[in-house]
């Protein structure tokens, strides 16, 4: 284990040095990922979004079969700008046993146990594979998956199990919440702030329909769910960024703000946002266009999330549970990548190392003892494979 461990630790510090944050391209991150499993005789397939620039990575080792675990992580991690770090988010930096760097915990730790992990499942005599499938852009929205799961689909086999590495600190997760990724822009007219009334501000605009999705969210916020093992019990609404007009002294001619709506699972995410687009369609849009006729409100769900539920989940719970001797079932309000698994049909459970409460924050880590874990539970894994 010190060695494998001291593995993993340079893996991660090589992972932890891409910048690979959503949205931008892969070649890097995945390039790395790639050519290290290839020095170890295993033949990785990338699958790319539509411009060629970001790739998911997956990989086969052992009987190419039906059967088998699939392993996923993303490779994506989220923005450092404004945050107050202690030392360079992208240089892993180690301080007694924690180990600082943006994606450390969330979830490039998870990726370098796995990939440290790979050579022994190589050399393992595995009856049933090991797959890696690891994706990008999950941070914003899971867009990598779709992708993903179609070139999955053109394997002559097809994985049973599917363990998501998010950390949840090695408990069991079987439940998430979904996830409505949302963008919002509004047209307005610029005119002369001397005389506002002739215009229409599109800020003003937009600051209403803020104010009617956060009333929407107290709303839920005040009857949460009983019996609900989700915290919070209630679905969420969040403004994530906003932008919008040219000067002080003109009304904005245009503002659009990014925001996202969390339903349980088994809510209608979709009835919300209709119920916000129709506030626009009948309480805002008719005063603009009596001002201006070209001023519209275009509310566009750029991604959904699925939620994750139990049903699928049994096989891999069992087999979570046959490793590591957990039974209890968790659920949680972040999203992953596991809930479009299982609305693929896989069974999917989330269980990985570290800390989800340090994931997005300055001075992100994850622990050596963490990675430990991490480790013992892959190797369990590629020794209940192999029976």
């Amino acid at each position: 284990m010190p060695q494998i461990l001291d593995d993993t630790l340079r893996i991660l510090d090589r992972l932890v040095s891409f910048d690979s944050l959503s949205g931008r391209p892969t070649h890097a991150i995945v390039g790395y990922i790639r050519d290290y499993l290839a020095d170890h005789g295993i033949e990785a397939t990338l699958s790319y979004d539509a411009a060629g620039e970001r790739a998911n990575i997956f990989a086969t080792i052992g009987p190419e079969i039906d059967g088998g675990v699939v392993l996923n992580g993303h490779t994506d991690v989220v923005p450092v700008t404004g945050q107050n770090w202690s030392s360079d988010p992208f240089t892993l930096t180690r301080r007694g046993e924690r180990l600082y760097g943006r994606g450390a915990v969330d979830m490039k730790g998870f990726l370098a146990c796995v990939l440290a992990s790979a050579p022994r499942f190589r050399v393992a005599p595995l009856n049933r594979p090991v797959h890696i499938a690891f994706s990008y852009d999950e941070e914003i929205g899971g867009y990598g998956m779709p992708v993903l799961l179609e070139s999955m689909a053109t394997k002559a086999y097809r994985p049973d199990i599917v363990v998501v590495g998010e950390p949840t600190e090695m408990t069991l997760v079987t439940g998430h919440k979904g996830g409505c990724e949302m963008r919002t822009e509004i047209t307005g007219r610029a005119v002369h702030s001397c005389d506002p009334g002739k215009g229409v501000n599109a800020i003003s605009v937009a600051a209403k329909l803020i104010a009617k999705i956060e009333a929407m969210g107290a709303q839920r916020a005040a009857n949460p769910v009983a019996g609900s093992p989700y915290d919070p019990p209630f679905s969420t609404f969040n403004i994530g960024t906003i932008e919008g007009g040219v000067a002080r002294n003109a009304t904005a001619g245009w503002c659009r703000f990014d925001w996202e709506h969390r339903p349980l699972p088994g809510e209608d995410g979709a009835a919300a946002i209709r119920e916000i687009e129709n506030y626009a369609a009948t309480h805002l849009l008719p005063a603009m266009k009596a001002v201006d006729a070209g001023a519209d409100i275009r509310i566009v769900t750029e991604t959904f999330v699925p939620p994750l539920d139990d049903r699928h989940a049994e096989r891999a719970a069992a087999f979570v549970g046959a490793l590591t001797g957990i039974t209890r079932r968790n659920v949680v309000s972040f999203g992953t990548d596991a809930g479009y698994f299982s609305e693929a049909g896989f069974s999917t459970v989330v269980c990985g190392p570290g800390d989800i409460s340090r994931a997005h924050r300055p001075d992100e880590y994850i622990e050596t003892g963490e990675l430990t874990q991490g480790l013992d539970f892959l190797d369990a894994m590629a020794r209940h494979l192999s029976r």
